[in-house]
Formats: structure tokens, C-alpha cells, sequence
């Protein structure tokens, strides 16, 4: 499978029909840079406004002569232009000396009172229920979207190197972006093309995917749900707009005034409609902000026109830039529809002016509305099949009529263009190396075979000490119906093979019914969650002791089997059903024993468990979404919930059996978004065994020996240290996103994020099961006196990379060994 890593996919472009370009700097008579100052071409609304560092760049389709730069305080200045192409523009602005009696003139911070641009505000957020689609009964539209990436800032020691030596021949023509002046050469696009259906009294909405078009990787679903995960929807009138995970303060927020510098600039007409021109730009640095500009009409107080540039000093990663447009239309007099949405990101390891990256623009248009069409509800309800093999194999007739934007020359170019890049051989292998790294599989097309993951290969443990394993899995495609895949390991100290091996078969794609099996026989280290393993194919990272505090010696030996049925009835909830039979032994028995009472036994104790159960389990997930319609699917967003309830039946005497009892959980996973202060991650997990049973099947708070943070374990908890028949447990962790740390000088520019968690576990054991693992070196107790707990706190995105968390806990000191203190830390990249 190919990873979403977008650094190496490269093709040729036209260049494009831009008339009028302009860059450069606006600074004043001392030489310092003018921040948010407002440049135009005269005579028009299209412009642009200077960013923390002065600078301007934008371009037109049409001819201009004149460019306007003007600013509150300054002198307004006119330019006349030499030509169509107006780089490196410096454009000195004078302090203005004329005193104005009716005006205000307004210089950094904004007064919030008596300023005339928060009045305008105040009456946008009166109105702003009232405008758009909202008004009417039932709404429906075509929605035409298109998403580009493209590799920027291309110059003639790129074009040279050696990476692209036999390359050449994809730089002959670039274009320049039309936001940032810096050349760019596209290497993916996409086109979809729907219809939207909405009912605002029954509060119902869907959409009918009519059209998908892709470049050469656009089959690849990894990037396509980062796409999608990346571009999700959003309304300019909330308090506050989602990208990457992040919330930024939207500029028409109601907090907007305590964030935000708001001045009035300008008045005109657009569209036959007085509009007032407001300036915005952020009160702090660091923090999650935008600046920019938007037009109001002055009656209906509905946005004609707004843009928003993220700030650099934003607390955001791997993001130079981003820059958003939104174009309303006039329907009548108290009617504003949204025209027309264009967002564009600069991705790239560094926010330096001259560094190379890749452009993410999604352009969105909208049109054909039409207002109270009477439909049932059972319309609604009745999904089309966005996966349709006729939605993927439209003909150019349909895209002609179904583009609402026409595509330019070198958009249009792309697919053709894309699809013999591949063939070249260089270009080939650059692409299967980003596609290794990002999925962690070889692929061999020949034989429908992918080898991997490789980042399982090594390992190591107190059993098996060093750990080799190889693996591999069948991949005709990305929505194949079955998928095989398994692996063989080896472990050097104790000289033994350890497998696994699954199959999974998509009997009917429209219930999602599934069925599947497989066998493990491996090393594990069990108690590292709450609910028991059915997975023959994973371990946990907490197996491994090269990353462990005190012995990692309690670990497994488990011989698993399972045999399940899925289905998905209604959307986003799974029902499974299922068998599976385990055996249980320990992998280092004088450390670590599952001995317990057996009086079928010769010697009254058995070490080893057998033990069938049935498990039945419905997982409701609302909000998730999926791509794909194979046997696996891939997750486009990470902002869901997930409700999970599990009931487990252990039969004695089946297969040999040895306990018959009944278990019953239930788990509530809920991240939630709190606006400016960040992101709560919850966890709620119950659970009762009902029967004896012994130590290897009771229910074992979850230790963290590791120095890995992993989320909903106890990283001051030795593995086994709690054991429960009957539990309870609450995990919460807040990320502020850095809005502490942004308010303190000397840690604003680090760009440090803050992470607190506080997490809680109370349980019990019966006096019959503690009797039961009586043999056992382990000493069974439960957290029943009072809940044990801990709380953390955290620094990330250190290095943008690294978090270390500081772990204390709270209770059971002076239990053996009890670590009231410990380090934990993780790395990975996130925005």
C-alpha cells in the first residue's frame, strides 16, 4: 500500500493565463516592514493584505496599471505598474498628517470600545442565523471540488541536483502561485462532482457523489483520506474553524474581539450592494490566529467576501502558510450563498521564507441551488453508493457539463502527464521508497504480495531475548474483498518459532458483512488493557523490554484462535460475533506464574489455561468516517466517539475448556474540542466477571512498565500490580496547544505545547478467585480500599517531535515497589 508522504511525485505544467502579478514589500520611512496593510488594484476588490514580515504577492486574470497601497496612519500611496509581471516591489508609505474630525484613526491594539468595526461585528452575529441555506425549508446544490498538491519553490539548484539528474525534462514550464509568487509543479489532483440535499425542519442532510476523478496516485487511499481529513467543511460564521486538529479562532467569532484588532477601512459597492471593508489582525503572537479582511453588506450584515491567512507565529507544524477565500453570492435582498471556497496550504519543514515544500489547494464552487423541494424523509435516509465503479469511470461529457470552475491548461494536462511520469524508471523508484516508508510494506506487484511491516522486523525480550520477524499479506488492490496475511518470528534465547495468520472475507459490501479467522502462537505481554487479546496478528509494544522500567518478566506464552462474524447494518454500528479458544502458559514460569487450583489435576495445580469463550460485541462509532469499500477500510478522521459493549461466555468442557463464567464491558472513548483552550480526550471503561476464574483470565489494571506515554495505562503501575474481577476506570488528558506557553515570554517562540492527564481506577477481587490463583508467585489485590490514581504533566511538541511527560502517583505508596514518580515520552509527527 502506498503512504500518504507527499515529497516526490513530480510532472510537467503550462504556464497559466495570469494578466497581472504584483510582489514585494510595504515598509515605512524608517525601513520597518507594514504588517496587514492593504494592497489593490485600483478600481477592484481584488488584492491582497501584507503579511507579519511586510510582504505581498497576487496576481490577476485581468489587466491593471495601478496598484492602491494604503494603510490606517499612513499616507494612501498609487502605483503605476510597468508592466504585467511586478516583482520585488519596495513601497515606502508616509505617516499621515492630515487631522481627521469624523474619523478615528486606529494604530496596533484596537480599542474595543466605540470602534465602529465591532459594531458592524455585533450586528453579524445578530444576523448570521438568518443568511444562507438556513433560511429555507429544504435546500439542494451541485458542489464541484477539486484539490491540487504541488511541489513549490522551484529553482535552478533543485532542477540541477543530482535527485533529478534524467529528470529534467518535467521543469520546462512552472507556474506561479497566484497567493505566494513561488513556482510550483503539481503532481496530484482530484475532482469530485455531487449533488447536496439538505432538510433544515427534519435536520437531515446528504450527499449524492456523482463523479471521482483522480491523477496516477489518486487510487492511493492513504492520500486520499488525508485529503479528506485535511479539507473537511467548515463555516466561516462559528466561533471556531478546524484544521488539522487544530481550532483556530474564526475572525466572525464572539470570542473574536478579545483575539483579534478589528478596523473599519473602506466602503463600496459589490454587486450592486454597499459593503463595509474590515480589517483584522491578531492582539497576540503564537497563538491560533488569523489576519486578513472581509466584506459586509451594509443592510442584511452578511459576508460578501472574506479572506483569512493564517499567521506564521501560529503554534502549528509542518505549515508555512495558510490562506483561505470565500466568495458569497447575492440571491436578493436578505440571501447570501456561499459562491465559491478556496483554501491553499504551504507545507514544509521550516517556515523560512526560501524553503522548499508542497502546496495543498482545494478549490470548492457551488451553484444550481434550489429552496423548498418537498422530499420525504426516507429520502434522506437512502444513501447512494459513493463507491459505484460508474462514479469512477465518468466520461469527459460528464466532466464538461459537471465542472462549475473549467479546468486551465495545465490542470488539464495532469492526468495524462502523471500517468507517463510513472513509467519512468528513476522517477519509479523514488516513489516505492516514500511509498515503503510511509505504509512499512515491500510491494511485489507481480505477485499481488506485499512484505512487511518492516517495523516489526527487530525485537526483544526477557523469553526470547533478540527477536527477528517477517511477514507478509495479499494486495490486488485497495478494496479487495479478501485479504490473507501472516507471519513467522524467531526468538534466539529460547530457540522457538512463534507464528500468526488471518483471512478476512466482505461476503455483502452493503451490510459490510465480514467473516474471518486465524491462529497466533506467540510471546505476549498480557494485562496492557483491560479487555482480552482476539488479535492473531499484533502485539503490544510493551512485549519488548528494551524500553522498560524494572523487569519485564510477566509475560505469556498464548496459542490463540478465533473465528468471527461482522456486519454493519446501519452505518457506523458494527455487531460481531464470534469464538475463540486460547491456550495460556508463562513464558518464564520461576519469575512469573499462572498456577492455580485444579483438582482434576495429579498434583491439585494446573499451569496451563484452556479456555473457549463466545464474545458478542456491538461498537457504535458516530461521526466516523471511511474510505474505501474493500474487506479493510481506512478511518479519514480521528474525532470521533467510540461506545463499546462486549458480553463473553466461557464454556466449560468444550474443546476442553476448563471455566465457565460470563463477563460483561462496556467503554465510552469521546475526544472533544474545546475551541481556543484545546483538546480533552476522555475514557470510561466498566467491566464484572461474574464467575471463578483464574489470574491469566481475570481483568488486570492496565500497567506501564515501558517509557513510551501510552494512552489509557497506568505508567506508574507495575504490570499485574492491580488485579479485578470488577473495575472501574477514567482517563482524562487535556492538550492546551500551547495557549499557556504562548503567554510566557521566554517559551513563546519554542512553541512548546502543554499536556495535563488525571487518571482514576477502582476494583475488586473475590475471596474465591484469589483462592483459585493461590499457587501463583503473584499477589492478587485490587485497588478496593479507595480508587488509585495519577496525574501528569506534559510538554510536547518539543524539537516539533517529542513529548515527555512527568507522571506522579497519587496513592497506594506504600505498596511493594511502588513508583511514586516516572518519566515517560513519545515522538511522531502531528501538526
Amino acid at each position: 500500500m502506498k503512504g500518504f508522504l507527499l515529497t516526490v511525485f513530480f510532472f510537467v505544467i503550462a504556464f497559466s493565463y495570469s494578466q497581472t502579478k504584483v510582489g514585494g514589500i510595504v515598509v515605512d520611512e524608517s525601513g520597518d516592514p507594514v504588517a496587514f496593510a492593504n494592497v489593490l488594484f485600483k478600481n477592484s476588490s481584488e488584492g491582497a493584505i501584507t503579511n507579519d514580515n511586510g510582504r505581498f504577492y497576487f496576481e490577476s486574470d485581468n489587466d491593471y496599471d495601478v496598484l492602491i497601497i494604503s494603510f490606517i496612519g499612513y499616507e494612501t500611496q498609487e502605483l503605476e505598474l510597468k508592466g504585467s509581471v511586478n516583482q520585488n516591489l519596495r513601497i515606502v508609505l508616509q505617516e499621515s498628517t492630515e487631522q481627521l474630525n469624523e474619523v478615528v484613526i486606529y494604530v496596533g491594539k484596537q480599542s474595543k470600545k466605540n470602534n465602529p468595526a465591532i459594531d458592524i461585528l455585533k450586528k453579524i452575529w445578530a444576523k448570521k442565523r438568518e443568511n444562507g441555506v438556513r433560511m429555507f425549508k429544504s435546500y439542494e446544490y451541485d458542489k464541484y471540488e477539486k484539490v491540487e498538491f504541488d511541489l513549490n519553490t522551484i529553482d535552478s539548484a533543485l532542477i540541477k541536483s543530482r535527485l533529478f539528474k534524467g529528470l529534467e525534462f518535467m521543469f520546462e514550464n512552472l507556474d506561479t502561485s497566484r497567493i505566494t509568487g513561488k513556482t510550483y509543479l503539481p503532481m496530484f489532483l482530484n475532482e469530485v462532482s455531487s449533488r447536496i440535499y439538505g432538510d433544515n425542519g427534519l435536520g437531515l442532510e446528504k450527499e449524492d457523489v456523482l463523479g471521482n476523478k483522480s491523477s496516477g496516485f489518486g487510487g492511493n487511499q492513504a492520500i486520499t483520506a488525508f485529503v479528506e481529513d485535511l479539507y473537511s467543511d467548515y463555516n466561516v460564521y462559528d466561533n471556531y474553524l478546524k484544521f488539522f486538529d487544530k481550532s483556530f479562532t474564526s475572525p466572525l467569532s464572539k470570542t473574536g474581539v478579545d483575539v483579534y484588532n478589528y478596523v473599519l477601512s473602506d466602503s463600496t459597492f459589490i454587486d450592486n450592494k454597499w459593503c463595509y471593508n474590515i480589517i483584522y489582525y491578531p492582539r497576540r503572537k503564537n497563538e491560533l490566529t488569523f489576519k486578513g479582511d472581509f466584506w459586509v453588506n451594509d443592510t442584511t450584515f452578511a459576508i460578501k467576501k472574506i479572506n483569512m491567512e493564517v499567521v506564521k507565529s501560529a503554534n502549528i507544524n509542518w505549515v508555512k502558510e495558510i490562506y483561505i477565500e470565500q466568495d458569497f453570492n447575492v440571491v436578493n435582498d436578505s440571501v447570501f450563498l456561499l459562491k465559491r471556497d478556496y483554501m491553499l496550504t504551504d507545507f514544509a519543514f521550516s517556515k523560512k521564507e526560501t524553503s522548499r515544500g508542497v502546496y495543498g489547494k482545494r478549490t470548492t464552487v457551488f451553484d444550481n441551488y434550489q429552496f423548498n423541494m418537498d422530499r420525504p424523509k426516507d429520502f434522506y435516509k437512502a444513501e447512494s453508493d459513493p463507491y459505484d465503479p460508474r462514479v469512477f469511470s465518468r466520461d469527459s461529457t460528464f466532466w464538461k457539463n459537471a465542472r462549475l470552475e473549467k479546468l486551465n491548461d495545465d490542470e488539464a494536462g495532469i492526468f495524462k502527464l502523471l500517468d507517463t511520469l510513472k513509467t519512468v524508471p528513476k522517477f519509479r523508484t523514488y516513489y516505492d521508497i516514500v511509498s515503503i516508508l510511509g505504509s512499512g510494506y515491500i510491494e511485489i506487484d507481480k505477485w499481488d504480495l506485499d512484505i512487511g511491516d518492516i517495523y516489526s522486523t527487530f525485537g526483544f525480550n526477557d523469553a526470547e531475548g533478540i527477536r527477528l520477524r517477517a511477514g507478509a499479506r495479499t494486495f490486488f488492490g485497495q478494496n479487495d474483498t479478501w485479504r490473507l496475511e501472516g507471519y513467522m518470528a524467531y526468538g534466539f534465547e529460547d530457540k522457538k518459532f512463534k507464528h500468526g495468520f488471518s483471512g478476512k472475507f466482505l461476503l455483502d459490501r452493503k451490510n459490510r458483512l465480514i467473516l474471518s479467522g486465524g491462529n497466533r502462537r506467540d510471546i505476549e505481554q498480557l494485562g496492557i488493557s483491560l479487555t482480552s487479546t482476539t488479535d492473531v496478528l499484533g502485539r503490544s509494544i510493551a512485549s519488548s523490554a528494551l524500553v522498560t522500567v524494572g523487569n519485564n518478566n510477566r509475560l505469556s506464552n498464548i496459542n490463540l484462535s478465533v473465528l468471527a462474524l461482522e456486519m454493519e447494518p446501519v452505518k457506523n454500528l458494527r455487531f460481531r460475533v464470534g469464538g475463540s479458544f486460547r491456550t495460556l502458559s508463562s513464558a518464564l514460569p520461576e519469575d512469573f506464574s499462572l498456577d492455580y487450583v485444579d483438582p482434576s489435576s495429579p498434583t491439585g495445580i494446573s499451569s496451563e489455561v484452556k479456555q473457549f469463550d463466545i464474545n458478542t460485541t456491538l461498537i457504535y462509532t458516530p461521526n466516523r468516517r471511511t474510505i474505501g469499500y474493500g474487506v479493510e477500510r481506512r478511518d479519514v478522521n480521528e474525532n470521533y466517539s467510540t461506545l463499546v459493549l462486549n458480553y463473553t461466555k466461557g464454556s466449560e468442557g468444550f474443546l476442553e475448556s476448563d471455566f465457565n463464567y460470563q463477563r460483561l464491558q462496556f467503554s465510552y472513548i469521546q475526544p472533544w474540542q474545546l475551541g481556543g483552550f484545546g483538546r480533552l480526550r476522555s475514557t470510561v471503561e466498566l467491566g464484572k466477571t461474574f464467575g471463578e476464574v483464574p489470574l491469566g483470565l481475570l481483568s488486570v489494571i492496565p500497567g506501564n512498565q515501558t517509557l513510551f506515554s501510552l494512552y489509557n495505562t497506568f505508567p506508574n503501575l507495575d504490570f499485574y500490580e492491580f488485579v479485578t474481577d470488577t473495575y472501574a476506570t477514567v482517563h482524562l488528558e487535556h492538550n492546551f496547544n500551547g495557549r499557556l506557553f504562548s503567554r510566557i515570554p521566554l517559551l513563546r517562540k519554542l512553541n512548546l505545547r502543554e499536556i495535563v492527564g488525571v487518571r482514576g481506577a477502582w476494583g475488586s477481587i473475590s475471596d474465591a478467585n484469589i483462592a483459585l490463583s493461590s499457587p501463583s508467585n503473584i499477589p492478587l489485590q485490587a485497588p478496593d480500599k479507595e480508587p488509585y490514581w495519577e496525574y501528569s504533566f506534559g510538554v510536547g511538541n518539543i524539537f516539533k517531535i517529542f513529548r515527555i511527560d512527568f507522571n506522579f502517583r497519587g496513592n497506594y505508596l506504600d505498596a511493594p515497589n511502588a513508583r511514586p514518580f516516572g518519566v515517560t515520552g513519545t515522538f511522531g509527527f502531528s501538526f
